[in-house]
């Protein structure tokens, strides 16, 4: 039990795994707030008449 024991906290510590014994900690949601209307421009193209 030890290092070795990828069943043991400190066996997942040093193999760099998660699992039922070393839990991912969840990751906080954040919010981003939407920008106001981005206003997109288009150049009108010129035809060869």
């Amino acid at each position: 039990m030890g290092k070795g024991d990828k069943k043991t906290r400190r066996g997942k510590i040093f193999a760099g795994s998660f699992g039922v014994r070393r839990r991912k900690k969840p990751e906080k949601l954040t919010i981003i707030e939407s920008p106001q209307k981005i206003v997109k421009t288009v150049k009108a193209k010129k035809s060869k008449a």
